[in-house]
């Protein structure tokens, strides 16, 4: 099987070029003062080579291009559907697990997620903050540099070509950042019923000393306070065993 070098030249590259072959074909074929048919075939000619090797310099080394950049910031939300538990999740590309896709919603209500770009051309940079949950999108192109460019080169179709893209993730300090795999296990063993078994075991048991303590040094706590506390103390051993069972998947 023969395999086909890409180039990445197009098909209307060279457009002008081919009006230059025309012209320079009906220059010396049609005109008939033998003098002037050389000299505008010649031209013609001249105009091809030179046409032509800014063509190429312009699609291999950018010849008449400069970079600029465009910069976005948006709010991101969470993909998890426990409103109490906001995350964000990744899945690392290729064997080294040197590049990730990170997995987010462009919007609260919005029923399925979307990721970053999977591509060689896109870095992402994820940092924690203190507030809201963003991120900043920058994309690099090619443009003219001058309308003697956009005029010479734009049937190269060299003009806003793409570079690269650099999107900075900026998650607040409170929300989780799993792996997909991760959040699969998070999943698991959320529904496991024998870990919610042992989680209510050890739930009682944590609410029961926590209230025991506390009646031993206020006998004549109210009702009210009593059921304030208990209400406390569930949700303290409710955080603590998500902060554990969350570790246990990170390892």
């Amino acid at each position: 099987m023969i395999t086909l070098k890409k180039t990445g030249v197009k098909a209307n590259d060279f457009s002008r070029n081919w009006h230059l072959c025309v012209l320079a074909f009906i220059f010396c074929i049609y005109i008939e003062k033998t003098g002037l048919s050389v000299t505008l075939t010649t031209l013609a000619l001249l105009g091809l080579v030179v046409s032509s090797v800014y063509a190429v310099k312009n699609w291999q080394h950018h010849y008449g291009l400069e970079q600029y950049t465009t910069t976005t910031t948006r709010n991101i939300y969470s993909v998890s559907p426990n409103k109490q538990m906001s995350m964000i999740l990744y899945q690392p590309i290729g064997s080294k697990n040197n590049h990730q896709v990170y997995i987010y919603k462009q919007n609260e209500n919005d029923k399925k997620p979307v990721h970053t770009q999977a591509n060689s051309d896109t870095k992402n940079k994820l940092s924690r903050i203190s507030g809201t949950t963003q991120m900043t999108t920058t994309v690099t192109r090619w443009r003219y540099k001058n309308n003697a460019a956009k005029f010479w080169f734009a049937f190269t179709g060299e003009n806003h070509k793409f570079v690269k893209r650099t999107n900075k993730i900026e998650v607040n300090k409170n929300w989780l950042v799993l792996s997909v795999a991760q959040s699969k296990a998070l999943q698991k063993q959320m529904k496991s019923k024998t870990y919610q078994a042992q989680l209510k075991q050890q739930g009682k048991a944590f609410v029961m000393k926590g209230m025991k303590a506390a009646m031993m040094k206020n006998p004549t706590m109210s009702p009210a306070d009593q059921a304030k506390l208990q209400k406390q103390l569930t949700g303290e051993f409710q955080a603590q065993a998500m902060q554990k069972m969350i570790k246990s998947v990170q390892k």
